[in-house]
């Protein structure tokens, strides 16, 4: 993408004013994306953005800049400005400055090969496609009044240089489809939604069946229409597997990475080997897993990404880490550095986050419930990242009554705090599933997986009428 020499003169460049490290991120993404509403292409887009970044580190102090020229002379007139703003008073240069970095290329072997590249695809199956599937949403019930969706994929090519000797270059395909139905009554209107993704090309898509999608996006609004309100009060709660993980990752994951900890804004702070879910507990972060929606060659600070054990039967095990809050937490990069793009620094964030899959069948977890709810699939909320706080939508519930799933209810919440929350977790099934999604944080949205068997929480605050 660029010449090891111009990389090493902004390398140089960056560090002339002093600094104890220098790094350089390139980027390239060419985008598609198609826009449906009621079965008709509303938008289709065709993109590249490129553009790179510098960032230098002057102990644990760190600045960074941006740019989407990458001539030479606007390259070394970045890293110089960036240079400037990280110099510390009375800062001089460190013996560094204008020095030849002996760069290791890291020979990233492929992990996600692709079948059918974006290139390839043409708009008219995207079209057709998307088409199935709101025709597909359209006929399942006459009160399914209006379809929306899309497609898009990305072909991200990076490269990454340091004055460690880094060079890392990658390349990372994503294919995703949202498409949602909306039932209508009255004056109710309820969603019900799909959105698989993957680390793959068009064939992903090939590989789904669309209408099974479709349908039970249909029947999810539809139910949901019919349904009377959930009632409130503490209860146990069952939440499925899948986006049911979603908890998890935003009342939890977030309060494991760096980005908080290095800050003591986390409520794990100071825990590590201690016990803080239940025994039968074991979450990982796993950005290896092949061709999954968070998965990476590499991350983007150029480290290898790793299956990461948060924790290990309720203990503590480990943080997600990258490099600058390692250096304020004294602890090696864990391959959790993350960004959106060239615009954002990268700190630390998951990829594939999940709860282990347990012991129990689903149907023993559904049995164990006298009285109870069960959230068959979640939708979004709000967390407080320093207490793990959190309130939770659910999409479509059900009651659970005398071990049995009973009758949908609609406007449920679920109500707690992370950490409560993985100490209540007594049973976990055996059918492990993740989901796709966005997370976004201080260094823009990044595709994330999460995922989780479904698993009975003792007790819980569902908010309902």
């Amino acid at each position: 993408m660029l010449s090891g020499r111009l990389v090493n003169d902004v390398l140089a460049e960056a560090l002339m004013s002093g600094g104890d490290f220098a790094e350089l991120f390139v980027e390239s993404a060419a985008r598609n994306s198609v826009e449906l509403l009621n079965g008709r292409i509303e938008k289709a887009v065709s993109g590249v953005d490129y553009g790179a970044g510098v960032r230098i580190f002057d102990g644990t102090e760190a600045v960074y800049a941006y740019t989407n020229d990458t001539s030479r002379d606007n390259l070394l007139k970045l890293a110089r400005a960036a240079a400037a703003a990280a110099k510390s008073p009375g800062g001089a240069a460190n013996g560094r400055a204008r020095g030849e970095t002996n760069f290791d290329s890291l020979a990233v072997g492929n992990a996600h090969p692709v079948g059918v590249m974006p290139d390839d695809v043409l708009k008219k199956d995207i079209a057709a496609l998307l088409r199935e599937a709101s025709d597909a949403m359209f006929g399942y019930d006459s009160l399914i009044t209006q379809t929306n969706g899309g497609y898009a994929d990305v072909t991200q090519d990076v490269l990454i240089a340091n004055t460690e000797g880094v060079w890392a270059e990658d390349r990372r395909v994503r294919t995703r489809l949202n498409m949602s139905a909306v039932a209508s009554g009255g004056d109710e209107k309820q969603t019900g939604t799909f959105g698989p993704g993957a680390s793959r090309g068009f064939e992903f898509c090939a590989s789904l069946d669309i209408k099974k999608l479709a349908r039970e996006a249909a029947e999810t609004a539809v139910t949901m229409l019919r349904a009377d309100f959930a009632p409130g009060g503490r209860m146990p709660v069952v939440i499925e597997n899948g986006f049911g993980g979603v908890i998890f990752h935003e009342a939890c994951g977030h309060s494991l990475e760096a980005t908080a900890v290095a800050r003591d804004a986390s409520v794990f702070c100071g825990k590590m080997g201690q016990r803080i879910a239940s025994d039968i507990v074991t979450a990982v972060d796993d950005g290896t897993l092949p061709n999954e929606w968070g998965s990476l060659n590499i991350d983007d600070e150029g480290t290898r990404t790793r299956r990461n054990v948060l924790i290990e039967n309720g203990i503590l095990k480990s943080y997600l880490v990258d490099k600058l809050n390692g250096l304020k937490m004294g602890a090696p990069s864990t391959g959790s550095g993350r960004r959106e793009s060239y615009k954002y620094a990268p700190t630390s964030r998951m990829t594939n986050t999940f709860i282990c899959a347990g012991n129990s069948s689903f149907g023993d977890i559904i049995g164990s419930v006298g009285y109870g709810l069960y959230a068959k699939k979640m939708g979004g909320g709000s967390v407080m990242p320093s207490t793990g706080e959190f309130n939770f939508a659910v999409l479509e519930g059900y009651m659970i009554r005398d071990g049995k799933i009973a009758e949908p209810v609609r406007g449920a919440t679920l109500i707690g705090k992370g950490s409560e929350v993985l100490l209540n977790i007594d049973m976990i099934s055996n059918n492990l599933e993740c989901a796709q999604g966005v997370c976004g944080s201080i260094s823009g949205g990044v595709p994330t997986n999460v995922g989780q068997p479904a698993l009975r929480i003792k007790e819980l605050t569902v908010g309902g009428r």
